[in-house]
């Protein structure tokens, strides 16, 4: 006899209901931004009363800003290869690819942030004013240390991040125009691996760091 599956604990189930909770708020910030979206839209696409939301998420700017902060965690993931490699080429190839898939895996996350900040950042300025000076902080040091042993050349690393950012985002935000460049079609596997074998190859070769040990 085919064995039932077991009944979710209720920590199973608050951890599923905030999971769809949050893709669908997801959404509907990245297309209405802050301002349009509202519980019962999210509620309404999550497939959950609204009762459930404001049980999970007492306010609109509560979910907001949990949303906000699993983006920005998603990114911190994407930067531990940067941190322990040897070097710019494993380090920053592995961040690239790794941000690339970011924006092809979660299109509608980098949108939210996106428009967040070309809004001036009203719900989560002081987000950007702690939590990202201190990983860009981070991560300068890092590109900054390479400089000084010799594996790239010695550019500025805050210009450096920001290229990185608005290239790899650009697959996100800007994904409906690629789309439309490409037959309107979304990209296929083989073209997602050319545009990240493509932007490594350009970056890595402009900060001097191709073939260096």
């Amino acid at each position: 006899m085919p064995q039932t599956a077991r009944p979710l604990s209720k920590k199973e189930i608050r951890q599923e209901n905030e999971r769809v909770i949050l893709e669908a708020a997801e959404k509907v910030f990245a297309e209405a931004g802050f301002g349009g979206a509202t519980m019962q839209l999210i509620a309404d696409l999550a497939g959950l009363p609204k009762a459930n939301l404001h049980y999970y998420f007492p306010t609109k700017e509560a979910l907001y800003r949990e949303v906000v902060q699993k983006i920005f965690q998603n990114w911190l993931k994407a930067a531990d290869a940067f941190d322990e490699a040897p070097g710019p080429v494993e380090g920053i190839g592995a961040y690239i690819d790794a941000k690339m898939e970011i924006s092809r895996q979660h299109p509608a996350g980098s949108k939210v942030w996106a428009s967040e900040v070309m809004h001036r950042a009203p719900v989560i300025q002081d987000y950007l004013e702690t939590t990202l000076v201190e990983w860009t902080d981070g991560r300068m040091a890092v590109i900054q240390r390479w400089i000084d042993e010799g594996k790239m050349d010695p550019i500025d690393p805050r210009h450096l991040l920001y290229m990185l950012w608005a290239t790899t985002q650009h697959y996100a935000d800007f994904g409906h125009q690629i789309e439309t460049l490409n037959d309107g079609a979304a990209l296929s596997d083989a073209q997602w691996e050319a545009a990240k074998a493509t932007i490594k190859s350009i970056i890595l070769a402009g900060i001097g760091a191709t073939g260096r040990h």
